[in-house]
């Protein structure tokens, strides 16, 4: 492995799409079916009455389900809509459609409420390639949650969700990357 922590990344970001993409359709539902349930308990355990989550795109863990069964549990559900700056904007998505972001990213359809309004929130949920055993979050590349992240004064609970075998004991970390509080996968929620 190259020592240089940003090649490192682009080699695990490219074995882990690969391995997400070769997922069978079964594979996926049983996660999806075990990420709604891990994301509804702990909803339930941090009394969570506002959370922010992303719309998951095809290869990602399936969010749509949980934000479904939030919303019919009366829980206000923020969504991140990116923006040319490198921040995130927010909706509660009133509409219900669904659009895609500036980098091929669904996202939710809504008055925009601005990158201040995450601050209202009592649970946060990202999406990410990979978490360690530390806390220690790989994204996607772009950055936008880990700006959001580290701008933030008081900061509510940030769970990660990927799958099993994303949760691992090191990824590569550069200064600006931001670690989550806890990770969600189908079979369990780990806080640090």
């Amino acid at each position: 492995m190259p020592d240089d922590p940003s090649v490192q990344k682009r080699i695990l970001r490219a074995e882990l799409r690969e391995r997400r993409q070769n997922m069978s359709a079964h594979e996926r539902r049983l996660a999806t079916e075990g990420f709604t349930a891990r994301l509804e308990e702990l909803v339930g355990s941090t009394d969570a009455a506002s959370v922010s989550c992303y719309l998951s795109m095809p290869s990602e863990p399936d969010t749509r389900p949980f934000v479904e069964w939030a919303e019919g549990h009366g829980i206000r559900v923020l969504f991140p809509v990116t923006r040319e700056d490198g921040l995130l904007d927010w909706t509660v998505g009133e509409s219900d459609d669904e659009r895609l972001g500036l980098h091929g990213t669904p996202e939710a359809v809504g008055e925009l409420l601005g990158p201040m309004a995450i601050n209202d929130v009592d649970l946060i949920i990202v999406p990410a390639a990979a978490i360690d055993g530390t806390g220690m979050r790989l994204g996607w590349g772009r950055g936008y949650f880990d700006k959001t992240l580290g701008s933030m004064g008081k900061c509510p609970p940030v769970y990660a969700v990927v799958f099993d075998s994303e949760f691992v004991e090191e990824v590569p970390r550069e200064v600006h990357d931001q670690p989550v509080n806890g990770v969600v996968t189908p079979t369990r929620i780990h806080a640090f």
